[in-house]
């Protein structure tokens, strides 16, 4: 039996299912970028690779607006304290200054930057990897800063062994760290005066906290712990929040030391509405004047200091109820721990008010028990 001769379709019907492909190309210029601007880096590479027009788009500036050294591949896995050889560790660092070189090249126009580098490390040199990015980008409209400066994220554990472990050697260390830090910092308040967002890990010196207000567009704002647990002073908490006219979230990671026991703080700001303390530890406010804030996250963490009652008695005397603070600071309060509260919690506490409050509030009322 012959075999079955294929039948062929109408010229009409052939011609109607090439007309049903739209050819990318015919589109305007800024389309076509708007489309390939939703694919990641990887993928836009590969692009390139079709054919002449799409390679010179994917090289246009208005497709690299993410500087983002926290991923890479197989490395992304997003976790501190990551296992890797030191041959693993050696290929991200050759794709690190691969990607650094391909931003500068194509000129990028950055809106977020994230990236994990021990800045005081000297041997590799990310300060000044992270300073040449910012010279030679176009980083005015940058908006999203999350910046870990004190910790190499792919670093192999034996390298951050040093054979000298001295709390001497450590405290250079640091002190290393926080010398590129308020570098870096003093580098951005000029090249991206627009940060709107920005998470990051503070020391607190008193060049920090004058450097950061000088990011006067900052909306939401989250600092960590840094090394040293040293006191963040009350008044210099009061002027942070003070110089920030447009912040609206804060989220806060201190450790009062325990030789402070016993201070609170004021924290003032007109724009704030979501404050965030939940992180902290021993972070107590004798007063807010925050008109505008609608949620908070608070939690008392015990300390695990053994002290005798009286001791305990005396310090947390100190210290004004939480709630009666809210009611005079956040008339227009309406989130506690992630609970709703009543329209009338400011006339009258409640149940479940009170029970939240036993969680986050570290006068006497509200049980003593986390001195212990």
């Amino acid at each position: 039996m012959s075999p079955q001769k294929k039948l062929l379709l109408p010229v009409s019907s052939r011609r109607k299912a090439v007309e049903d492909v739209f050819p990318f190309n015919s589109l305007p210029v800024e389309c076509q970028l708007h489309v390939l601007s939703f694919l990641n880096e990887v993928d836009k590479c590969s692009c390139a690779l079709v054919c002449l027009s799409w390679s010179c788009l994917v090289r246009s500036w208005k497709l690299w607006r993410v500087a983002d050294y926290s991923r890479r591949g197989a490395f992304h896995l997003g976790q501190e304290g990551l296992l890797v050889s030191n041959r693993e560790f050696e290929r991200w660092k050759s794709w690190v200054h691969h990607y650094t070189h391909h931003l500068i090249s194509r000129r990028a126009s950055l809106l977020t930057l994230k990236a994990s580098f021990d800045l005081g490390d000297r041997c590799n040199k990310w300060s000044e990897l992270l300073s040449r990015l910012l010279d030679n980008v176009h980083c005015r409209d940058l908006s999203h800063l999350d910046l870990n400066w004190t910790f190499t994220l792919f670093e192999p554990l034996d390298l951050r062994v040093h054979s000298s472990s001295s709390s001497h050697q450590d405290s250079i260390t640091k002190m290393d760290q926080v010398t590129s830090f308020q570098e870096l910092l003093g580098n951005l308040t000029h090249s991206c005066p627009r940060i709107s967002k920005m998470r990051l890990h503070f020391d607190w010196s008193d060049l920090s906290v004058s450097l950061l207000t000088q990011f006067q567009q900052l909306r939401t704002l989250e600092l960590k712990y840094f090394w040293v647990f040293k006191l963040v002073t009350p008044s210099t908490l009061q002027t942070l929040t003070k110089s920030l006219p447009n912040l609206k979230s804060l989220t806060l990671h201190i450790l009062v030391p325990l030789r402070n026991l016993g201070i609170s703080y004021t924290l003032e700001s007109e724009s704030l509405e979501f404050l965030d303390v939940s992180p902290s530890r021993g972070l107590v406010f004798s007063c807010l004047k925050l008109p505008a804030l609608r949620e908070l996250r608070a939690k008392k963490i015990v300390r695990g200091i053994t002290l005798d009652r009286r001791t305990r008695l005396r310090i947390q005397s100190r210290w004004p109820c939480l709630y009666h603070v809210l009611q005079q600071g956040a008339p227009k309060l309406q989130a506690l721990n992630n609970e709703r509260l009543l329209p009338t919690w400011r006339e009258k506490s409640y149940g479940e008010l009170k029970a939240i409050l036993e969680q986050s509030c570290y006068c006497v009322q509200h049980l003593d028990s986390w001195l212990w």
